[in-house]
């Protein structure tokens, strides 16, 4: 009689031979026939019921291991730049395996959320399970969905509805593909499959992020929908609990100089301090002393390093009115890299001697340790300022007065160099203990604000200089001048506003400063700072230095917060190999292997940068939508802040929130779109809609979840919207007759009016 092997033997072969798993497979190797293959197929029936098997196309398998041959998504290269991949089916009870996808030659480049159809086989001893090699790629990264969940009905798995702005197509979720969302939960998805017949894309829920209305929500969906790391990996958490104070030995001693650190009220951390006195140099007369000091961070953060490889990997800080996602653990921003109050702590510091013109003329770096006297607030410094110093304050009156008489000779620096000098009020978002938003203000512009402005950009000037002189490499921060293409568009809008923007000359930055100046003021006075704004091009980091048009300097490198920019560690590591400090600068200075890839390193930081600045703008749209809409159906002050062909978009005054009026709103009229003028005029009334008008309007709808406002026309200058006689629908008008001769005619008196 043929023995019957047994449940814990099948399992074995099973685990032992991953590629001969069918039945057929199964009862060769046991000699099984006849009446013992019915005894199998029992066996195996009773496995897949205890869930100790799969089976798969008549093929079983242990559910906590791989098939052979599986299908893989790719991960983002881990710490070391190996590429990862995970399946995209897993029924396993244990933890998802690790899986090393090792490529060959000829094999395609492969990035995060590709998929591929791999050979796999499992390995021991190693941190990953399994060894993949590509048999074929499938598909590229399919796209990811924010989004909130909605239950279907029968045999529907469900729905998604997207959150971001402009964007209304819902996608499908099948039966299976749900990830046990409930109804109402923010999920992260993925496409999967084809359009169906009615327009509708199937999806799957990758991961579920829970209440969209929760006090930490806002910000979680920035954080997720643009892809913003936000835990810290074991080893690098491990990395930071380990660290030690810098020792004195090889510093100089700073610690008898009274730096105070001077920031917001609500500062998480404090990387720089700053002190001034007069010069007693006779050859001076009039002149300073600034000393700025800067946390040591590359004392902490080695090349190489676990902490290293998430620094860059992040680029950056990113803010939100409800948390931070710091660019280092709390353990070094927080704590040992943050310069506390009356706490040694190590920097690398500049002095800097400038004269009664506030023009450096000379200056030194060191590595130092310090103690700061004090940790002031902006409204502390001010108020010592103006007068009424708080008892905290009061001791240290001689110092603040020194730091203003400093910051008095750079401001005169300033006003002839002439650095772009636009007036855009920021906006701070108060939350509650629970994270609703309570109110909404501009943040007050103090002469303290202004002070640490000075100081921190004759610092970073320093830094370039001093790299440049001393041939090291670095990363400039740079900011190249306006295309002329953009410029001709902002003396568009300043024709239109009825200012003068100068044409044949190299453009400077006094010419914008002239045109700012016209608009002071005036009702335009936003609109122009807008527009101004708007055609600057992008800073950036880069090897190479093309300078920094809005700054009006040559040289320029991002040196003062090296807690919460990568950019500014790299500039700390060149100073560090440039003075050959420390027993060891190789330890902790610029490597060999980080001056070759300045470019690549510039690039993923400067991207990461704009990362954070669309993802902060995105959670401050969301939080101000929230705010307003408890007050649906009440009607709001505001400027013309933009014009579309499909509307209008409104600047409010009380908050700042930018909202838009849809052009099918405006009455039964046709609008005419000008994009020369930036103008939607109605073809039956003739009104004008154009930028920079004062309007009143009535809030439509407010989507928290979008950031989306929608708002009603009611008034134009004071004059109430007309509605148009008729509703050609089916043609579109032309122009009126000599409307362009007549536009150009109306601009051209207008600025005669104005050179008058």
């Amino acid at each position: 009689m043929t023995r019957i092997p047994s449940k814990s033997e099948i399992l074995q072969w099973i685990a032992d031979n991953p590629g001969q798993t069918a039945k057929r497979d199964i009862s060769r190797a046991f000699g099984l026939k006849g009446a013992a293959k019915v005894d199998l197929k029992r066996l195996l029936k009773e496995l897949e019921t205890e869930g100790r098997l799969e089976k798969r196309r008549k093929v079983f398998r242990d559910p906590d291991t791989l098939p052979p041959v599986s299908v893989l998504s790719i991960l983002a290269p881990d710490r070391d730049g190996d590429l990862m991949a995970q399946p995209v089916e897993w029924g396993g009870d244990g933890p998802e395996p690790k899986i090393l996808f090792i490529p060959r030659d000829g094999d395609p480049g492969l990035g995060a959320g590709d998929r591929i159809l791999a050979r796999l086989t499992a390995v021991t001893g190693q941190d990953y399970d399994y060894e993949a090699r590509m048999i074929r790629r499938i598909a590229e990264a399919p796209q990811r969905i924010l989004g909130i969940f909605r239950t279907g009905s029968g045999a529907d798995g469900g729905r998604i509805l997207p959150i971001d702005k402009g964007q209304e197509r819902e996608w499908r979720v099948a039966p299976g593909a749900t990830h046990g969302a409930k109804d109402g939960e923010l999920v992260e998805a993925e496409q999967a499959g084809n359009r169906s017949r009615l327009g509708v894309s199937g999806a799957r829920v990758v991961t579920r992020l829970g209440d969209p209305s929760g006090p930490r929500a806002v910000s979680l969906i920035a954080i997720h929908q643009h892809g913003i790391p936000d835990e810290f990996p074991d080893d690098v958490l491990a990395e930071a609990e380990n660290a030690a104070p810098a020792p004195l030995e090889g510093r100089e001693d700073l610690r008898d100089l009274p730096l105070v650190t001077i920031d917001p009220a609500d500062a998480r951390d404090h990387d720089d301090a700053c002190f001034a006195r007069p010069d007693d140099d006779p050859k001076n007369p009039g002149g300073h002393i600034i000393w700025v000091a800067i946390a040591d961070v590359a004392h902490y953060v080695r090349p190489g390093s676990a902490l290293d490889r998430e620094a860059r990997n992040r680029g950056n800080s990113t803010y939100f009115p409800d948390r931070v996602v710091p660019m280092l653990p709390d353990t070094l921003s927080g704590d040992l890299c943050s310069l506390h109050e009356g706490v040694d702590r190590a920097v690398i510091a500049v002095e800097m001697r400038i004269d009664a013109e506030g023009t450096k003329i000379g200056h030194r770096f060191t590595r130092a340790m310090m103690r700061s006297l004090a940790s002031l607030t902006y409204e502390q410094v001010q108020a010592a300022r103006d007068g009424t110093p708080s008892d905290t304050v009061l001791p240290m009156i001689d110092t603040i007065g020194h730091l203003f008489d400093a910051w008095a000779a750079l401001d005169r620096a300033r006003a002839t160099r002439q650095p772009l000098n636009l007036d855009l009020p920021e906006r701070t978002i108060h939350l509650s203990d629970e994270g609703k938003v309570t109110s909404v203000a501009f943040k007050e512009r103090l002469d303290a604000h202004r002070l640490i402005e000075e100081f921190m950009v004759l610092a970073n000037v320093a830094a370039a200089e001093e790299l440049v002189k001393r041939r090291t490499p670095l990363l400039f921060r740079v900011h190249e001048e306006p295309t002329p293409e953009k410029i001709e568009s902002l003396r568009e809008v300043a024709q239109a506003s009825g200012l003068v923007l100068a044409k044949g000359q190299v453009l400077q930055t006094r010419h914008l400063n002239r045109l700012l100046e016209q608009a002071q003021g005036s009702a335009v006075d936003e609109l122009i700072n807008m527009s101004t704004l708007r055609a600057m091009t992008q800073a950036y980091y880069h090897p190479q230095n093309y300078g920094h048009f809005g700054l009006a300097l040559k040289n320029y490198a991002h040196f003062t917060s090296p807690i919460r920019r990568y950019a500014d560690l790299i500039v700390h590591r060149a100073l560090i190999s440039a003075h050959g400090w420390g027993p060891d600068p190789k330890a902790d200075g610029l490597s060999a292997d980080e001056a070759e890839a300045l470019e690549a390193t510039g690039k993923h930081i400067s991207t990461t940068e704009r990362r954070s600045m669309v993802a902060e703008r995105d959670t401050s749209d969301r939080y101000l939508a929230a705010f307003l809409s408890e007050r649906v159906g009440t009607e709001l002050s505001g400027r013309i802040s933009g014009v579309q062909r499909f509307g209008a978009f409104v600047r409010l005054d009380e908050t700042g929130a930018d909202g838009l009026i849809p052009v099918r709103t405006m009455g039964s009229e046709y609008f005419n779109f000008d994009a020369d003028s930036q103008t939607l005029t109605g073809s039956d009334t003739g009104v004008e809609i154009a930028l920079g008008q004062r309007v009143t309007v009535r809030l439509a709808e407010a989507v928290p979840v979008t950031g989306g406002l929608m708002l009603d026309l009611l008034e134009i200058e004071g004059a109430a919207m007309p509605r148009g006689a008729s509703s050609r629908r089916g043609r579109t008008p032309g122009r009126k007759p000599g409307r362009g001769q007549a536009k150009a005619a109306k601009i051209k008196r207008k600025v005669k009016r104005t050179r008058s």
